[in-house]
Order: structure tokens, then sequence, then C-alpha cells
């Protein structure tokens, strides 16, 4: 099993600078490579990334003397990110799914990050040799044993990391599960999770908390910008450090958003998995409710999708089976007792109350015991029922459909479990 290890680093001001160069290298090398492979498909030719890099091999110590400086890893890599990226998006097209062609990276405006090949570091306790700048500190030590693949820096706010990508034995990659239950899960904005056992798990939202906080520092970046521009047209315009100061203020902002939502789920996703042998959710069409102006800011504070992400390959680990209900599985309108079903149940309504077993249902708690049902009954999704006159309450006597499964086997486990503090993460800049 292949994990990544993202670990902070303590570069000195030389070794960090080295960085900065080296992320700029990379960046300045994707957009050649992009920009020769838009000319080469209008020409009526075939580009490839193997030989865009020949051609680029050829000439780049000529023209570009200052690579000389840096390591190869960083301007051959690119061509193999280019590559895939435009693979990924023919696979798209032909799939009839919304795609995006690979587009021009701008300074401060994409990821600062470059690829190091396996065989040009090595890691010692909390030191890592790279090529070039030799031994730099690491906060803590990595953490799996294995194969190491290779590794990738990358730059958040003023902050860099190494994320170490390791091909680690099976036995290894397993933890130990503490429960055997099984569980619904089902999410929302209020209570990002509400189980079928009845505990609602809340967030602090951290955007929302941080809100105001960002409107501010994101002003005082504004205003700053909005001077420069006073400047004489045509003339190029230096950043003041002031502005270089409110801009690395709002960064630091926003990464600390990222990190606190980060660890929310992280530790919320361990859990499930930890304690349950089996977890059913359902399969949210995220993008569908970012639609909803009024509601989209606080569901990408929750990240509905990180979460099924990490449930998916935690289940691995832990020997989870998880479970995906049909993305129109009526769990909150079907009564949990005797399986009537509510068709005029609206978002607003947070409870309910059934006609044909007089008992009153949270919206949420409901689901939540509807999706367990599909783990414990042979009867899945609506398929057929019987109408109930004009009124909007159905009885389901037959179900036929099926849920989906994600993911289902692993091994048993053996190791702490501290996934809260781990990142699952798949290099493809």
């Amino acid at each position: 099993m292949q994990l990544t290890h993202k670990i902070a680093l303590k570069p000195t001001k030389e070794q960090a600078d080295y960085f900065q160069k080296a992320a700029g290298t990379s960046r300045f090398v994707w957009n050649w490579a992009l920009a020769k492979w838009k000319e080469q498909y209008a020409a009526g030719q075939k580009p490839s990334a193997m030989a865009l890099k020949k051609s680029f091999n050829a000439i780049k110590y000529k023209e570009f003397p200052w690579l000389m400086e840096m390591h190869r890893d960083s301007h051959a890599q690119p061509f193999a990110y280019l590559g895939k990226a435009w693979r990924r998006f023919f696979e798209e097209i032909k799939a009839r799914k919304p795609a995006n062609e690979p587009r021009f990276k701008k300074k401060n405006r994409s990821r600062d990050s470059f690829y190091v090949a396996n065989d040009k570091f090595s890691v010692n306790e909390k030191m890592i040799k790279l090529p070039k700048i030799g031994h730099v500190t690491m906060t803590e030590t990595l953490r799996f044993h294995g194969k190491i693949l290779g590794a990738t820096v990358s730059r958040t706010a003023d902050k860099w990391f190494i994320a170490i990508q390791v091909d680690v034995p099976q036995h290894q990659a397993n933890l130990k599960r503490m429960g055997y239950e099984i569980v619904g899960v089902d999410f929302g904005i209020k209570s990002v999770a509400t189980l079928s056992t009845g505990e609602c798990i809340t967030t602090h939202a951290p955007l929302k908390s941080a809100l105001r906080r960002l409107k501010i520092r994101g002003r005082a970046v504004s205003r700053k910008i909005e001077a420069s521009k006073k400047r004489p047209k045509g003339t190029f315009i230096t950043p003041s450090n002031n502005r270089k100061k409110s801009s690395l203020k709002l960064a630091r902002l926003h990464a600390h958003i990222a990190h606190l939502r980060a660890d929310f789920t992280h530790k919320l996703t361990t859990r499930l998995c930890r304690e349950n042998q089996v977890i059913v959710i359902e399969d949210l069409h995220v993008a569908g409710m970012l639609k909803n102006v009024k509601l989209a800011r606080a569901i990408n504070d929750v990240g509905f999708g990180t979460i099924r992400r990490q449930l998916e390959y935690k289940a691995l680990r832990y020997n989870t089976q998880l479970m995906v209900a049909d993305r129109w599985y009526p769990s909150s309108k079907l009564c949990s007792v005797c399986h009537w079903k509510n068709g005029t149940l609206t978002l607003n309504e947070r409870s309910w109350h059934c006609p044909h077993c007089n008992t009153l249902h949270d919206r949420d708690v409901n689901a939540a015991h509807n999706l367990k049902r599909l783990a414990t009954e042979t009867a899945l999704l609506v398929a057929s029922y019987v109408g109930n006159g004009n009124t909007a309450l159905e009885r389901v006597f037959n179900v036929v459909e099926k849920v989906t499964p994600v993911r289902y086997e692993c091994g048993h486990k053996d190791a702490s479990g501290q996934e809260e503090n781990r990142e699952h993460f798949c290099s493809h800049f």
C-alpha cells in the first residue's frame, strides 16, 4: 500500500531561498512545455511529453544557463505531470464529464512545489538530505517503514513541507479496529455527522469563525494593491514590503483555517473507521449542492468530499466495510419504524411526525437509522411502492435496488492509529 507522510521542514534562509527557486523552475518548465504543446497541437501535430522533454534537454543549458544551479528533478518532472494532465483531460472528455485543459501557472497564483526522486535524498531520524542544499531539519521522523518512492516539497503560506511517498507492506499499513458496530452516518451542515446511535457531531466551522478576520486582512491587501495602481501605466511595480507583509498575514490565516478543517475531518473519519466494522453513508452530489448560493459557503466549510475520500482509504486500513447508498435514496423521508414515505418533507423541516405509527422523528437521526438499515436488512432502496390516495405519504413494501459498495477487504491491524496527524495524499501537480 502506498502511503504518504507530510512533514513540516525547518529550512535555513539559504535553503528556503533554494526551495523558492526550485519551485519557480518547476513552474517555468511547466509553462514552457504547455506553450510548446499547444503550439504543436495547433499546427496539427501530435505532441508528447517525452518528445518535449528531449527537445528541452537539448537547449536548456544554452538558452537557460541558470538551470545549472538547480537540481535536474525540478525541471524534469513537470513534463511527466503535463502528460498526465492531458491524459486526464482527454479521458474526461471521452467519458462526457466536465473537463478543463491544463493551464499556465502564474507566480503567487499557483502552488509552489517541486519533485525529488527517491534516489536523490535520504532520511535519517529528523534530518533529510536533499540535493544541492544538504541536510534539512524535519519537525518529526518518518512514520512509515518501507520502500521510499519519491518526495514533493511544497509551500503553504511561509512554511515548507515535504511529502514522502512510501510503499508500505500490507501488514504494516493495517491498523487495529477497536469496535465492531454497524453505523449509519447522515452528513449535514448544522451537525456535520449524525450517527444512528443518536449522537450529533458538530464542527467549529473554521471558515465562519474566521470570516471577519479574513475580510479585514483581505481589505488591507486590496488597499495596497489599489494604491500601487496609481503609478504611471506600463511601469513595472515592485510589491512594497507592507504589501508582502499583508499578503503573508492573509495566507497564514487561510492556512490556519485549512489546518483546523483537516484536523477535524481526520479525527472524525479515523474514529468512524476505528470503532465500526460497517459504515453506511449517502452518495452526496456536492457540486449540485454548491449551486445553492445561500448554503454554498457552509457546505464548503464542512468538506463533504474530503470526508468521503478519507473514509474510503482509511476503511481499507482498518478492515472496515464502507457502503454508499444511492444518491436518490430518501433517507430523511422514510419512517425508520414503519417505512412510510413523507413526500412533502422540505429542507426547512428539521423534525416530522409519522401519521401511520405516531412516531416523532428528528430528520437527521431518522436518516441515519435508515442508512444503517441498508447494512442490516436485505431491503435496500425504494424502487416500487403502494400509493396512498392523493396524499403525499406512501408506504414502502418492495425495495429492489442496491447500494454501491466502495471498499471491502483489508487485513488485520496492529498500529496506534493516529490518523488525525496523517495525510493520505497523491502527488498530481
